[in-house]
């Protein structure tokens, strides 16, 4: 009730309650200034304000009820016409009783005549509540229905949800994730980078692919898995549609025997910590926020990774943290062990055979890494410099495909035949 609203009746006997102590204990001329305030406030006429102060405060009780101003059929109306507007607001809903009534009546809804068009117009807000809450609702009301849960595919129930040991020592355990390069606007086709960081030995594989659709993404970990030195025995990507999809998945498989796959708990980015790390130090730190989306970038950014790849796992050392024991306290305190290149902790750990072994380490002795720091220099001033498409052109998928016969970086071994 809005503060402008005239008093209704309980307003006005409570105020005349109230003063009606004053009105008794009054001289003449005091009563006639109480009733003249009562008057400009309660809106009643002088004779029946007097009446109630010299006679009954409280209100008499009605001896005989009314008989109904509204029969059954304004009820059944009322319904109709509620339920066809999803039951609003007696408050919004009589202001249109009787155009929505003509408007049902033309499609056969309920039946008109006159009286009934008269008794709609008339009827007050009160009825109109008492009315509806007499029969209730004969459905839920459509903006009140709960939401249903979302299906969960019958892929994600049968994939675990857990974490990798950040301790554990067993080099093939992957975190995988995709970084996209869309700039300010996720609209259209664009670059992403795939990315596979090993928790054991920080080994980090990534490459750029074109969209994030199954063909993009199988070629990518076609390519990565093709130049990768060791066995995979777990990926553990996040809950993206973009990994966890049935194509995918059985394209896994058939690449990896045994192969484990895990996932993340939803919108939790720490269970996929070292792989989030790597996407700041070793893609962002290095081509940044922009937007990617041309075929000259995508060849750019991939012989960049190229670069990289080589750059942070052979040359980069990376330190890992270890549970040390406190004698004194018996407590086990986190420190960060010696830094070793990730090639060197990959070697320590004894997985790789001898002649992988001796075609890395060759790898390494042939490169100069100041020479490869000033290339990785150029081509991320070159990729910054790229222009994007323009809004008219598009790209063919098989012109972005990756070709691995002739990689930028010549291994000495074979490593799909020692891996796989």
């Amino acid at each position: 009730m809005a503060e402008t609203d005239r008093m209704n009746i309980d307003e006005r006997r409570k105020y005349l309650h109230k003063i009606w102590g004053r009105y008794r204990d009054s001289t003449k001329q005091e009563k006639g200034q109480l009733l003249t305030e009562a008057e400009a406030i309660t809106g009643l006429h002088r004779k029946s304000i007097m009446r109630i102060l010299n006679g009954r405060l409280s209100r008499k009780r009605r001896e005989k009820q009314r008989g109904k101003s509204y029969g059954c059929e304004v009820e059944d109306v009322l319904h109709i016409i509620a339920r066809s507007l999803d039951y609003p607001c007696a408050e919004r809903l009589k202001p249109n009783l009787p155009w929505m009534a003509e408007h049902l009546a033309a499609y056969g809804e309920l039946k008109l005549d006159a009286e009934l068009r008269e008794q709609l117009a008339k009827v007050s807000i009160s009825t109109v509540k008492r009315l509806l809450k007499k029969r209730g609702k004969t459905d839920a009301k459509l903006a009140f229905r709960k939401v249903p849960r979302q299906r969960q595919r019958q892929l994600s129930r049968s994939i675990p949800i857990q974490r990798i040991d950040w301790q554990t020592q067993e080099p093939g355990h992957f975190e995988v994730y995709l970084v996209h390069h869309c700039g300010h606007s996720s609209g259209g086709m664009y670059v992403y980078s795939l990315q596979m960081v090993d928790v054991a030995t920080g080994w980090a594989e990534p490459t750029a692919i074109y969209g994030n659709s199954f063909q993009a993404t199988k070629d990518g970990f076609d390519f990565l898995l093709a130049r990768l030195p060791f066995n995979v025995v777990e990926l553990h990507p996040d809950n993206g549609a973009e990994f966890i999809n049935q194509l995918l998945y059985r394209h896994w498989h058939a690449l990896i025997p045994n192969l484990q796959v895990s996932r993340s708990k939803p919108y939790r980015k720490n269970d996929n910590r070292f792989v989030e790390e790597n996407n700041l130090s070793l893609i962002r730190a290095y081509v940044g926020h922009s937007r990617f989306d041309s075929l000259d970038q995508l060849f750019c950014m991939r012989d960049l990774y190229e670069k990289l790849w080589l750059y942070h796992n052979f040359f980069l050392p990376v330190m890992h943290l270890k549970e040390k024991r406190v004698s004194a306290q018996h407590t086990l305190q986190r420190i960060h062990d010696q830094a070793l290149t990730p090639l060197d902790r990959l070697i320590q750990s004894g997985i790789l055979s001898q002649p992988v072994e001796e075609g890395l380490l060759e790898i390494r002795k042939a490169t100069n890494p100041l020479e490869l720091r000033s290339q990785i220099d150029v081509l991320i001033e070159r990729l910054l410099t790229l222009p994007c498409l323009k809004p008219d052109q598009k790209l063919d998928f098989y012109q972005t495909k990756h070709n691995l016969k002739e990689p930028s970086v010549t291994l000495s071994f074979e490593p799909s035949t020692s891996a796989w």
